[in-house]
């Protein structure tokens, strides 16, 4: 990205001058959290909490108009109940953190602290699941949990996260793929609509997916500096967890059999993939969608009379269009402009004198500074669209910058001059399906497996690293 000549926050690393303090001025500076004296923990502060409460609330709709309930289970897991489903633990044994005392007491038996719930989920299915007629159980809980990370940094990793993860149990074994796709569908939606993300829809590898899964599916963004950020995944489980824990049910031919069962899941991640997808020098860039204020009224020469009524007025205007905010503090404009530029407000509302002598406001959009005058009687008409803009602009950015940098190999050579030569990126290349190539192409490379796209093309019969028949085309990339 070239040097922004107008930058307004010299607090903030340039991006092509350092990405990763860039991302962490941003994080700090925006006011989206603070550090603890929990290492690897972070207090999400109210701005960046008021972000997750909008992704929260747009997702937990979604959830319930495909039929979902919100429960909610214990932070604990007894080890026996972990140890249930051998392939789930070993892959969470790393990040587990355990409790071994209650008070001054040692405990006859640790308990984990929750990294997942799927064995929760199972032994509360085993109570409740008797019948077909108790079927499907579609639940999903908002929860932090907490993973025992060696590397952390604010919002893409730490050892305490909040997340939603959906659990829900089916008849069937199409019944659940069916709901998995579903789920996944859902946060490509969401991704796309609301946080103005383009993603790529596909399944994970083999050596990829969730521990105990059958099949993980994830979709996919590429961040501004190329590199690829997981944003949400959807796993169907088949009746592996329901054997472990001998979740049984009678069907209609009253003869006893497994269940099917799924797991999906966002977290607050994706405020750090809102920063590095949409964010310039000067700071964030949010999407209308998400963003706690929309647009931000700065009135000029505030001291003068009538300006402060005519702006209090144009947010009693506003409020039932927009999530409207009016900065009446006695901070200059010029402190104003680069304060809401840096916190990513959408749109900036500059009203004066001379504004309300003319019947107009100024509005300015926050990803290209453009100014339009606006009428004051047509504000409350013009500020979806302007909205609707905003979202419309970002989204086509980020395309560009993902179509820009995906590229094309039929030879392990031609990805690392690719990654070389113009930066990192999404790398589309032929797979023969064998785990041993999937790894030496990272090993050489740098790019490790990302997903099998739903949507594939055939750009060769042969595949990236052995030469033998290609099975499948898949996206590579280095990643977050």
């Amino acid at each position: 990205m070239a040097k922004d000549n107008s930058k307004m926050v010299d607090s903030i690393t340039a991006m092509d001058e350092d990405f990763t303090k860039w991302y962490t001025d941003v994080c700090k500076k925006a006011e989206l959290i603070s550090y603890t004296s929990v290492k690897g923990c972070m207090v999400i502060r109210p701005y960046g909490y008021a972000i997750w409460e909008n992704i929260q609330k747009i997702l937990d709709g979604m959830f319930k108009e495909t039929g979902h309930e919100n429960i909610n289970m214990p932070m604990f897991i007894p080890e026996s109940l972990l140890q249930k489903e051998k392939d789930h633990v070993e892959g969470f044994a790393p990040e587990c953190a355990w409790v071994t005392y209650g008070g001054s007491e040692k405990l006859e038996e640790r308990l984990c602290v929750r990294p997942t719930s799927e064995t929760l989920f199972c032994e509360h299915f085993k109570d409740i699941v008797h019948s077909y007629r108790d079927l499907p159980k579609l639940y999903n809980q908002w929860v932090s949990v907490v993973r025992w990370e060696k590397t952390t940094r604010p919002f893409l990793r730490s050892r305490e996260f909040l997340w939603q993860e959906g659990h829900t149990l089916h008849a069937t074994a199409q019944e659940a793929i069916e709901e998995t796709e579903r789920m996944l569908n859902v946060y490509a939606d969401f991704c796309q609509n609301d946080l103005a993300i383009p993603v790529v829809k596909g399944m994970k590898t083999d050596s990829d997916k969730f521990a105990g899964a059958e099949r993980t599916y994830c979709i996919e963004a590429l961040m501004h500096d190329g590199k690829a950020l997981q944003a949400g995944t959807s796993h169907y489980f088949g009746n592996g967890f329901a054997k472990a824990f001998d979740i049984q049910y009678s069907d209609r031919n009253n003869k006893l059999v497994y269940p099917h069962q799924t797991s999906w899941g966002m977290t607050t991640r994706l405020i750090g993939a809102i920063i590095m997808t949409h964010g310039d020098d000067n700071g964030l860039v949010l999407p209308p969608a998400v963003a706690p204020i929309q647009a931000m009224i700065v009135p000029i020469a505030q001291h003068k009379e009538g300006v402060l009524d005519r702006a209090y007025a144009l947010k009693d205007e506003l409020k039932s269009v927009c999530r409207i905010g009016i900065d009446d503090s006695d901070n200059s404009p010029g402190w104003k402009f680069a304060e809401y530029e840096m916190k990513g407000v959408p749109v900036r509302i500059e009203l004066g004198p001379r504004d309300i002598e003319n019947n107009q406001c100024v509005v300015v959009t926050r990803h290209n500074r453009e100014k339009t005058v606006v009428k004051l009687d047509e504000i409350a008409k013009v500020m979806p669209g302007k909205l609707q803009e905003v979202r419309d602009s970002l989204y086509n950015s980020a395309l560009e910058n993902r179509e820009r940098r995906t590229y094309t190999c039929k030879t392990l050579d031609e990805i690392t001059n690719a990654l070389e030569e113009n930066g990192d990126g999404f790398v589309k290349a032929m797979w023969c399906g064998d785990e041993e190539c999937e790894d030496k192409v990272k090993e050489i490379t740098g790019a490790g497996s990302r997903c099998i796209p739903f949507e594939q093309e055939e750009i060769s019969d042969k595949c990236i690293c052995c030469g033998k028949p290609a099975k499948k085309m898949l996206y590579w990339g280095k990643a977050y």
